[in-house]
């Protein structure tokens, strides 16, 4: 650097900083431009609704299973995220591991728990598990004619096991994609983002009816800063008509697209979880009955993406390694948290290994 003067130097990296900007700006631009739509789900008229109550609802994809692999007891039970939109299965055509376990024969039934309203507004996670989603499961288990599997992604997979720990009977396999346990298990840097957003929580609490989604996509966002940047940057240079601009603009939907908390679960969730790791440390209630991953009595599969930056793996894997011995399988996918489930290597990764395991 003693070789350039310093006005260089700082042209240089002032240069540097504009075209950043200027191709994030761009990227952005050009995805706020671009022409494709998802269908709202008062359109999706392939995937009929067979359970409601409140915001949740359940989508019958065994409606796409061919006929000729339908078979009675196969119904699979798919359980996404409170924060994020269950659609993540079914992205689009493609990119959907709902329409994969149907042309493999399963009746995949999409739990979404949609946007909390009058009915929610005092939830809190004892009432969307022991509730509802424990509800949903013995309901789903009585058209099976017995246990069924479970599938969790993310924090799904957290009310997924409680769910299946409150009611084991209805349970006869649970496989849990990227889920979190210890929050502490790699590192502070989670629950320091969150311990520095605790004291705003309740002045924030008391003004909204629920935690807004630009909270928690700023949350979300503040664990790869850089990430946001570098991904418009990318999208700016593909042919807005390719594969590629289709399926990040339908992610990028889908990412925009998030539920908002309601008060108890903000605070069951970022306090409970995130600072005081109570999961990991074995404080964690539902309906009053310890959340304890040592008294699972089905196998289990746990999906613990390598490259991870939302769930780190080492916090699915303190879950996995909490399992009985001779229940526990795990799989370790090369892909992040999101491309483990429409990534372009999706199917062959983390698809067809669990339909193989489930078929165990």
């Amino acid at each position: 650097m003693e070789a350039f003067h310093p006005d260089d130097v700082a042209q240089a990296l002032d240069r540097v900083a504009f075209d950043r900007h200027a191709g994030f700006h761009d990227g952005v631009r050009a995805y706020q431009r671009h022409p494709y739509l998802r269908p709202r789900e008062q359109s999706r008229k392939d995937i009929p609704v067979i359970w409601e109550d409140g915001s949740t609802c359940v989508y019958d994809y065994g409606a796409i299973t061919p006929k000729k692999d339908q078979q009675p007891g196969k119904i699979v039970l798919l359980v996404p995220s409170l924060v994020n939109r269950g659609y993540i299965l079914d992205l689009n055509e493609k990119r959907s591991f709902a329409r994969y376990l149907a042309k493999c024969g399963y009746r995949p039934l999409l739990v979404e728990w949609g946007y909390p309203g009058m009915d929610e507004a005092n939830f809190g996670l004892d009432d969307y598990i022991a509730a509802r989603l424990v509800t949903i499961l013995q309901d789903v288990a009585d058209m099976n004619g017995g246990p069924v599997p479970m599938i969790g992604y993310c924090m799904g997979g957290v009310l997924a096991l409680a769910a299946t720990l409150l009611d084991p009977a209805q349970v006869s396999r649970l496989v849990l994609l990227a889920t979190p346990w210890d929050f502490m298990a790699a590192g502070p840097t989670q629950s320091r983002i969150a311990a520095a957003f605790a004291p705003s929580l309740p002045h924030m609490l008391a003004i909204h009816d629920t935690l807004p989604v630009d909270v928690l996509q700023s949350l979300f966002a503040s664990l790869d800063p850089f990430m946001i940047g570098e991904k418009f940057r990318r999208f700016e240079k593909m042919a807005p008509d390719s594969a590629k601009a289709h399926d990040f603009v339908a992610l990028e939907d889908w990412l925009n697209d998030g539920v908002p908390l309601t008060r108890r679960v903000s605070v069951d969730c970022l306090i409970g979880w995130y600072v005081e790791n109570k999961p990991a440390k074995g404080e964690w209630q539902i309906d009053g009955i310890d959340i304890n991953p040592a008294d699972l009595s089905c196998p289990v599969l746990a999906v613990i993406p390598e490259n991870d930056r939302i769930v780190p793996p080492e916090s699915a894997q303190a879950l996995f390694d909490a399992f009985p011995e001779d229940l526990r399988t795990e799989l370790h996918p090369s892909s992040g948290h999101i491309g483990m489930m429409v990534g372009s290597r999706a199917e062959k990764s983390t698809w067809e290994p669990v339909v193989n395991w489930l078929g165990q």
